[in-house]
């Protein structure tokens, strides 16, 4: 028997809209619905190809918002708000998408997609053919009158029919229009009966029989507000009923022997997605096929063999006792891998307690074990659970098993949790920087944004369990119910999104800087922040208060410059001294009527010779950057040290940067200013315990060396490879002569043009006109033509494939290379040219950083720790009497990082400084 499945797609568009973030294609046009609809529009085709499902299938769309029934009320749908700006682009492409799969894709003028969906279904069931409609829409209930007809709600995965209706409305499907018109929808705005709420109006309905047996029999109903309101509106309600009666006689646009499916076409598809740039489709289609699979059963994201259930939040198991964990530790052994997941008291991993851990070894077979649940009080009573050094004595073997892959999302924190209870997790995969290889600049790789992007699922927010402001608690006093259906949902996605992203690691080329690169340096950077860097408080005092008086110095010039005082620190009263007061020329406003005094706003005035607020803008720039480090550094850097270690403990990020560097908070160690004195004042807090020495050991013009070698200028190489001073070189090539003033200039040409700098930019960096900056650019591509045919090979490359590449492989991905925007589409090119360089710069230091730490221990090093990673320095505590010793150990292993994966056409340099802080290594 045929089986028609029509497909509410304004259910679908709506509901990819607002489930997922808010993305761009390759082009940067948004794309959020797109891909969201592609995706749920696959993953039905693959439920029910693998349920036998359907026959014939076509999408039904809304036309246009004007119809019939705006004929017959004029406010009918009026309240509803226009659609959202960033949708409205993308319903022509979702049509695209549609037919894309080779379906049909229907729509009519006049008509909503509900009529259309009516008339079909019945001209289907007239013809003795059953009918499935793909869609969670009430109005649409009406028509399972049938035995032959019912409805799919593809989020719930849940079918309706006669009985459904009635759990769900207390009618059945024929009397369900009597119900919906007396209740009214304030969506539509169909006005109904003030007051008449569901159970009202089934409650009428089933003694009354209609709307007209309702409203004749409300004379006679007992005198209140319902009788009144019944009599009153009485002609509401019968328009009501109008409106939302299905038309089920609409000409069909299409027939239906023209739905008949026969397979989806490879070739109009791929093309769909190769257009916006819809990689993780394209990477299952492309697997797919090579494994002579038709598509039509893929499923959106690609990896599993077969299609994840909704997460089942009721079915986690909450363990409490310790032969039920030895069940799952045991299972866990047998299949080989697990995800894990972590609970604790706190976002600080130095300080937070483990509370419970959570493991899931299939979807929906996951399973949360309590350790520190219980009231904060002493006396407070405590659930039943496992003792915590109970579960780590038999947990501690499992995660320590090197035949048991052990799987987390931001396993980092994880680690130093585990490890500071004596748990040293290994081996592992780590899904955030799984997506991070894949998808960098795509969007983020939260887990609640991959659930949305990769598995059409909204995660447990973590308030919705602990509350917010004075309310919040803490996850230990969660009762077990509620926290098991958090934490086991976290061990569970971790797990689906784990299945997606490994196959998708060799399909899409991102296995060797996964393997090569980012993930060995997991537990390398969980050791550095756990052993931490002691700092001086005593100095941060001082400094701290050093500061303080610079800047009541600093208030008390720019109050005389100003001629009254004001807050400094007010970006309107500022912005009223310099524009208002002193009339400086080319303020702009923003959109609350504000001044805008940025620091570009700032360095623009202070850079103008003639203007009148040049010596107070310099002045206030000055008074920032104290107020900065300040409160940044001295300030907080106090408060940072960990009462128990002495040390600060920054917390570093493998998914930070898009290219691929490292950054850190909490302090962020990468904004601490580099050349000046300030900056140095700072770092000498950072010191080394007694007996000990600071070890800097920073790469040497490491971007300029990679872009000799990945722009292959011989000029460069030969230089680099001499030992030669290469601004001097560029200078002398550039200017004809080297003295400081052209040595300067040349380095800043050397690092602006890699960063794809502008005549514009360049022209305000070195003071001069946009014209001598240019002329400057042309030399400059003159007497290195390598340099601008790697610029133009790589916007090239970009705009065709909508990312880069670095030496080991790492993708940078630019939604906006093609924006229409000007400023945004030059600001993805400048990024652009620099990333490869950059990327691959980040990966070298990386892999340095996974090699430190067996080559100090081969050359029996064992009291040398690497500290911190900061741009191209790494920062090491080392025993004095092993300092000559780690020196040449050190200085290897950062040379020969690349190698030999990569080799390179020019060496790596590194200088080594030793002293007793920070500061002093340099």
């Amino acid at each position: 028997m045929p089986h028609l499945y029509l497909v509410d797609g304004s259910s679908f568009i709506f509901r990819a809209y607002h489930v997922l973030p808010k993305l761009t294609n390759k082009h940067g046009e948004p794309a959020g619905a797109v891909y969201g609809y592609t995706t749920m529009l696959w993953k039905l085709a693959n439920d029910l190809h693998k349920a036998d499902g359907p026959s014939h299938l076509a999408v039904i769309l809304d036309k246009s918002e004007h119809t019939f029934r705006n004929e017959m009320y004029d406010q009918y749908k009026a309240q509803r708000p226009p659609a959202p700006e960033d949708l409205k682009p993308q319903f022509p492409m979702i049509r695209d998408a549609t037919r894309a799969f080779s379906l049909p894709c229907i729509e009519e003028l006049g008509w909503e997609a509900d009529d259309l969906i009516a008339s079909y279904s019945k001209a289907a069931l007239a013809q003795g053919w059953q009918v499935t409609i793909v869609s969670s829409d009430k109005d649409l209930m009406q028509l399972l009158t049938e035995p032959g007809i019912d409805m799919l709600d593809t989020m719930k995965d849940k079918r309706f029919g006669p009985a459904e209706v009635v759990e769900k409305f207390g009618v059945g499907p024929d009397k369900l229009g009597e119900v919906l018109a007396l209740m009214g929808d304030s969506v539509d705005n169909v006005p109904g009966v003030p007051g008449v709420g569901p159970k009202t109006a089934a409650k009428l309905i089933l003694e009354h029989g209609s709307v007209e047996g309702v409203l004749a029999a409300a004379p006679d109903m007992k005198k209140g507000k319902l009788r009144d309101n019944l009599i009153e509106h009485a002609e509401m309600a019968r328009l009501s009923r109008k409106l939302v009666e299905l038309a089920c006689d609409v000409p069909l646009p299409q027939p239906l022997e023209e739905m008949a499916l026969d397979g989806i076409p490879e070739a109009p598809l791929r093309a769909f997605l190769e257009h916006h740039g819809f990689k993780s489709l394209l990477a299952k289609l492309t697997a797919d096929q090579n494994q002579g699979v038709d598509p039509t059963p893929a499923e959106p994201t690609g990896v599993p063999e077969e299609e994840d259930p909704p997460c089942d939040h009721d079915g986690y198991e909450t363990v409490v006792d310790e032969a039920a964990l030895d069940q799952w530790i045991a299972a866990a052994r047998h299949q080989g891998w697990l995800a894990i997941d972590t609970e604790t008291t706190g976002k600080d991993p130095m300080l937070a307690e483990l509370v419970g851990v959570s493991i899931a070894l299939a979807p929906n077979r996951a399973c949360y074990v309590p350790l520190g649940h219980g009231g904060s009080d002493m006396f407070a009573e405590k659930p039943v659970q496992i003792d915590r050094d109970a579960a780590l004595a038999k947990l501690k073997p499992l995660l320590e098993d090197p035949a048991v892959l052990k799987i987390g999302h931001n396993l980092k924190y994880d680690l130093i949790v585990l490890g500071r209870l004596g748990v040293n997790v290994a081996p592992y995969d780590d899904t955030i920087v799984m997506s991070f290889d894949l998808d960098a600049g795509l969007h983020g790789h939260g887990m609640d944004e991959l659930a949305a992007t990769h598995l059409s699922h909204s995660c447990i927010a973590y308030k919705d369990v602990t509350g917010t402001g004075k309310k919040a608690i803490g996850f230990h006093e969660v009762d077990l119910k509620t926290a098991t259906r958090y934490a086991a949902e976290d061990a569970d996605v971790t797990l689906r999104l784990w299945r997606r992203f490994r196959a998708r690691l060799p399909v899409e080329r991102a296995t060797r800087v996964y393997e090569m690169v980012d993930r060995p340096l997991v537990p390398v950077i969980a050791r550095m922040e756990r052993h931490g860097i002691k700092v001086d408080r005593e100095r941060l005092a001082g400094l701290s208060a050093e500061f303080a008086a610079q800047m009541t110095e600093l208030e008390g010039v720019i109050h005389g410059i100003a001629g009254a005082p004001f807050a400094i620190g007010s970006p309107k009263q500022l912005g009223d001294v310099l524009f208002e007061k002193m009339g400086i020329k080319g303020g702009r406003k923003g959109k609350s009527g504000v001044y805008s005094t940025d620091v570009n706003e700032l360095e623009r005035i202070a850079a103008d010779k003639d203007s009148p607020g040049k010596e107070i803008a310099a002045r206030v720039l000055d008074w920032r950057q104290l107020s900065k480090l300040k409160s940044t550094y001295t300030d907080s850097l106090q408060e940072q040290i960990h009462p128990a270690t002495g040390r600060v403990h920054t917390s570093y990020s493998l998914t930070g940067a898009q290219t691929g560097r490292l950054s850190s908070t909490d302090p962020n160690l990468q904004n601490i200013p580099i050349r000046t004195e300030t900056g140095r004042q700072i770092r000498d807090a950072f010191v080394a315990e007694p007996g000990n020495v600071i070890l800097a050991a920073d790469y040497s013009q490491i971007e300029l060396r990679l872009a000799a070698h990945m722009a292959d200028v011989p000029a460069l190489k030969e230089a680099f490879a001499r030992g030669d001073d290469i601004h001097s070189l560029t200078a002398q090539e550039l200017f004809g002569t080297v003295d400081r003033d052209t040595r300067g200039r040349a380095k800043t040409i050397n690092f602006a043009i890699l960063y794809g700098i502008s005549r514009w930019g360049l022209a305000g960096r070195l003071d001069v006109s946009a014209d001598e900056a240019q002329s400057m650019i042309d030399r400059y591509f003159e007497r290195f033509p390598g340099i601008n045919r790697y610029i133009a090979e790589t916007l090239q490359a970009v705009r065709e494939q909508g990312f880069t590449e670095t030496l080991f492989g790492r993708k940078t991905h630019f939604s906006r290379i093609k924006s229409k925007v000007q400023h945004e589409r030059q600001g993805a090119e400048r990024a652009a040219i620099n990333a490869p360089i950059q990327g691959t710069s980040a990966d070298i230091i990386k892999r340095a950083m996974a090699r430190m730490g067996p080559a100090l221990l081969d050359a029996g090093l064992t009291g040398t720790r690497m500290l911190l990673q900061v741009h191209d320095e790494l920062v090491f505590e080392v025993p004095e009497d092993e300092v000559q010793a780690a020196k040449p150990v050190i200085e290897r292993v950062m040379a020969t990082a690349a190698e030999p994966a990569v080799v390179l056409d020019v060496p790596l340099a590194v200088e080594i400084g030793v002293g007793a802080s920070w500061g002093a290594a340099h």
